[in-house]
C-alpha cells in the first residue's frame, strides 16, 4: 500500500450511522415469520460476578469524591498484578506511570490518537491512522477527532484476518501516528500470534508511531490463552516503548455497564496522556475502581464466563458445521460466517429476519467500502452468541434449517 493511498477528506471512514441503526432501516416493516431472536450486538448477558453489590455498598461513600485521573493505587497494583500473572511479564510494568483507568476502553480508544499525534509531533496537516477492516467504529472515530487519514487495512481469511504488514509503503508508516488492532479480533475472532506482534512492534519503532492494542476479548477464548502484544514485547528491547494495550471488564466480567478499563504499556506515553486527561477527561469513579481491584483479583467468574460461551459455540458446531464446515473462531464471542453461496451479507440478513425472525449483522455494515469499491464483509454475517443458551441453540437451529433449504 502505497505511501498517498487516499486523497485527503476528514471522516472519510467514519460510517454515516452505527451498523445496529443500518440494520434496523434494513429491516424495517418486514414481519418476520417466527418469534424474532436477536443475535446482533455483543452486549454480554451472562450473569454479573456476586461480589459486584458488595463491593460497590462498601465503597459508597467515595462517589463524594474526585477520583484522581491516574486511579487509585490499589488499581494500578491490581491491574499491573493481573497483566503479570496473565502474561509472564515478571514486574516490567511501571505501576506509577504504566497503568492508567479509563471509562471503558472506548474512551482510551476514541481520544487515544490525538494524544499519538500530539506526543510525536510529525509536522502533517493530516497524519494517518491505520486501521483493520472491519474494524470497531471507534477507530474511525479517533482518526475523525484527530483529524486523521483513516487508511484501512483489509481483513482476509488467507491472513487470519489480520492486517498485511507487508503490504505496508515504507512512506505511509512514516506518516503514521496511530496503528488500531484488536486481537483477538472483532468480529472474525482471530489472534495475532507473537511473531506477529514482534514484527508490528519493531514497524512501530521504526517509523516511530504508537499502537493501540485493543485486547477486550482476551479472556474469551476457546482453550488456549491468546499471546498479547505486551508478552511479545517482552522479549525484545527498549520495554514497552510505543505500545498501549486497553481492555477492561466489559467482557470479561459482564460488566460492560460500570464503564471501566485500563491502558497500559509505554510510561512515557501514559505519563503525558495523564496530564492532558487531567484537563479534558472524567475520572473513573472510585466504587468503580474497587470493583475492578475484586474483578482482576478473581478468576472463576471469567472462566465460568469462558465455559458457557464454549458450550454455545459447541452447538453451534453441531448446527452448522454439516452445512458450512468448521465455524469456531480461536476467540470471541462471535460467528463469522461466509455466506456468499447463498448472496450478499445484506440479503442473507434479511432474508434469514424474514424467513426465521433470526437478526444478524451484515458484515458489510462492520467495514468501510474502499476506494475501488470493495467491502471486506460482504460475504459475512456476524452472528453474536451473548444470549442464553437455550435462545441461542434456537436461533442456530433456525440459520441450519435456512442454509440448508437455501443451498
Amino acid at each position: 500500500m502505497g505511501p498517498n493511498s487516499n486523497v485527503y477528506r476528514r471522516g472519510a471512514a467514519l460510517p454515516s450511522s452505527n451498523p445496529f441503526q443500518r440494520l434496523s432501516e434494513l429491516l424495517a416493516g418486514i414481519e418476520p415469520a417466527l418469534p424474532p431472536i436477536a443475535l446482533t450486538i455483543g452486549e454480554p448477558q451472562h450473569a454479573m460476578p456476586a461480589f459486584l453489590g458488595p463491593v460497590l455498598s462498601e465503597n459508597l461513600a467515595d462517589f463524594r469524591r474526585y477520583p484522581p485521573i491516574t486511579g487509585t493505587p490499589d488499581f494500578r497494583a491490581a491491574i499491573a498484578d493481573w497483566l503479570d500473572r496473565r502474561y509472564g511479564l515478571d514486574g516490567a510494568i511501571d505501576r506509577d506511570h504504566g497503568v492508567l483507568p479509563l471509562n471503558g476502553s472506548r474512551e482510551g480508544l476514541s481520544f487515544g490518537a490525538i494524544a499519538a499525534r500530539d506526543q510525536l509531533g510529525k509536522t502533517l496537516d493530516h497524519p494517518v491512522v491505520i486501521l483493520p477492516n472491519p474494524f470497531y467504529q471507534t477507530y474511525a472515530a479517533a482518526a475523525h477527532v484527530a483529524d486523521a487519514e483513516a487508511v484501512l487495512l483489509d481483513a482476509k481469511p488467507g491472513l487470519n484476518f489480520l492486517p498485511d504488514l507487508d503490504d505496508l509503503h515504507p512512506g505511509l508508516l512514516d506518516r503514521c501516528v496511530a496503528f488500531y488492532i484488536a486481537s483477538p479480533t472483532n468480529p472474525e475472532g482471530s489472534v495475532a500470534s507473537t511473531n506477529y506482534w514482534q514484527r508490528l512492534i519493531s514497524l512501530a519503532r521504526t517509523h516511530r508511531f504508537f499502537i493501540f492494542a485493543d485486547e477486550c476479548y482476551s479472556e474469551i477464548y476457546r482453550t488456549t490463552p491468546p499471546p498479547g502484544i505486551l508478552e511479545a514485547a517482552k522479549g525484545m528491547d527498549d520495554g514497552f516503548d510505543k505500545i498501549i494495550v486497553l481492555n477492561s471488564l466489559s467482557k470479561r466480567s459482564n460488566l460492560a455497564g460500570l464503564r471501566c478499563g485500563f491502558a497500559a504499556g509505554d510510561p512515557e506515553f501514559l505519563r503525558k496522556w495523564a496530564k492532558f486527561r487531567g484537563l479534558a477527561a472524567p475520572q473513573v469513579p472510585i466504587p468503580h475502581q474497587a470493583v475492578a481491584v475484586r474483578a482482576y483479583s478473581d478468576e472463576g467468574h471469567v472462566e465460568e464466563n469462558r465455559r458457557l460461551y464454549n458450550e454455545k459455540f459447541a452447538v453451534a458446531e453441531r448446527h452448522l458445521r454439516p452445512i458450512l464446515g468448521p465455524v469456531t473462531p480461536e476467540a470471541g464471542f462471535f460467528l463469522w460466517l461466509d455466506v456468499a453461496r447463498w448472496g450478499d451479507a445484506v440479503t442473507v440478513t434479511k432474508a434469514l429476519w424474514q424467513d426465521q425472525g433470526v437478526k444478524v449483522v451484515p458484515g458489510s455494515y462492520l467495514a468501510s467500502d474502499q476506494p475501488g469499491g470493495g467491502n471486506p464483509g460482504r460475504n459475512y454475517i456476524r452472528v453474536g452468541l451473548v444470549a442464553p443458551l437455550q435462545e441461542t441453540e434456537t436461533a442456530l437451529g433456525r440459520l441450519a434449517t435456512w442454509f440448508g433449504g437455501a443451498a
